[in-house]
This record gives C-alpha cells, sequence and structure tokens, in this order.
C-alpha cells in the first residue's frame, strides 16, 4: 500500500477543461474519514461559486481493514465518486482523500464524459502528490524510571521506532510505536534490558507514511 505527504492545508492540486467546465483535484493525507470530511469542507468554503465538489476517500488497512467514503455531490450516481474512489483503489493509496471540484462551463458532458473528466482530476492530483509508502507498525504503552528512559530511547531507535506522548511524572509514560516487523525483536530485547521490570502493552496497529526515496 502507499500513500501522500501532502496535508490538509497544502494539499496535491491540479486541474483541467472539459468542453468550457473546469475540474479542479485537490489530494490530501487523511488518518481518519472524519478529516477526510473536513477536507472536503474546506474545499467548499474556497469554491463557494463551483457547482460540484465531488470526493472519495480510502483509510485505513494496518489490521486488514479498509475503510472508505465517497460523494457524486449531485451529479449523476456513480460519474464522479466512484472515478475518484477507483484512482485510489488502482493506485493501492490509503489514508488519502481526492476532492474534485466542478465549475459547470454550461455543456452538459454526459455519464461517459463525466466520469473521464472526474477520474482525469484525480489523477492529475494523484501525479502532483508526494507518494510515501506504508510501513504498518505496533503501538505499545511503555512505563519507565527515569534512569531507564535513555536506554529504552537507545534500543527503540536501534529498531526503526519512535516514541509520542510522552508524559512526566513520578515516573515515565510514553507511546512506543515499533515497525511491525521488528515487534519481536522489540519486546524480547526490553525484556532483556530491563530484567522483566519493563513490559510494553501493546494498544493497536498504525500505518506510518515512509518517504520514497
Amino acid at each position: 500500500m502507499q500513500t501522500i505527504l501532502n496535508t490538509s492545508d497544502n494539499p496535491a492540486h491540479d486541474s483541467l477543461v472539459e468542453k468550457k467546465s473546469e475540474f479542479i483535484g485537490d489530494a490530501a493525507h487523511v488518518d481518519t474519514l472524519d478529516e477526510a470530511l473536513a477536507f472536503v469542507t474546506s474545499i467548499r468554503e474556497q469554491h463557494p461559486k463551483a457547482r460540484h465538489v465531488a470526493y472519495a476517500a480510502v483509510c485505513g488497512g494496518a489490521d486488514g481493514r479498509l475503510s472508505e467514503r465517497m460523494s457524486d455531490d449531485g451529479e449523476p450516481s456513480g460519474t464522479a465518486g466512484k472515478p475518484i474512489l477507483d484512482v485510489l483503489k488502482q493506485s493501492g493509496t490509503t489514508d488519502c482523500v481526492i476532492a474534485v471540484t466542478r465549475y459547470f462551463g454550461g455543456i452538459l458532458l454526459g455519464s461517459g464524459g463525466l466520469v473521464r473528466a472526474y477520474s482525469s482530476a484525480a489523477s492529475l492530483a494523484m501525479k502532483a502528490a508526494q507518494v510515501a509508502r506504508i510501513m504498518t507498525a505496533r503501538r505499545y504503552r511503555v512505563h519507565l524510571e527515569y534512569p531507564q528512559l535513555s536506554r529504552f530511547q537507545q534500543l527503540l531507535s536501534q529498531l526503526d521506532g519512535r516514541q509520542e506522548d510522552e508524559s512526566y511524572a513520578a515516573n515515565v509514560e510514553l507511546t512506543a510505536v515499533v515497525p511491525v516487523d521488528h515487534c519481536e525483536q522489540f519486546e524480547l530485547q526490553v525484556v532483556e534490558a530491563f530484567n522483566a521490570a519493563v513490559s510494553p502493552e501493546p494498544i493497536d496497529m498504525v500505518n506510518i507514511p515512509v518517504p520514497l526515496a
């Protein structure tokens, strides 16, 4: 699977004109379908005079399941949202939303023409995007004594992991994110390094975008 790195604030962008109608494609990385809907809302606000803002989004995949959503936004059924979704599926892209804004030019395109135009605009946005591969990782909740923190961080870094959501009180609590291929080694090394005094608690699986070289 792959994703894109372009943010909602700075989406990948391109456009085309078909029989006087302008189709504007915008693509952004999202982690949830709610984020996708918020992105589409922001696109609508940028184009208050546009006739349609159709979109499609795909999220998930870390647990083997994908969630998707699409909308024709008033275009004939199957002529806008589905062609955009097909672009995402055919490219193997997840955690991504593509919105295609249409300014109507006064000439009807017919179902076939609409499908081609929306598909082309979505493809152009994807071509303008910064593509990244998806790495599946597991998140762990970890409790540490302060003297253990440096050693743990070193071990985590050696296994291409990262930490997030740290909190410092009487002890340290953090979330460790470890590539799934290294999880077994990570768990064993933590047990050995701290004589079983530290026990990472698995939380869930997540997708991590890794920029292509």
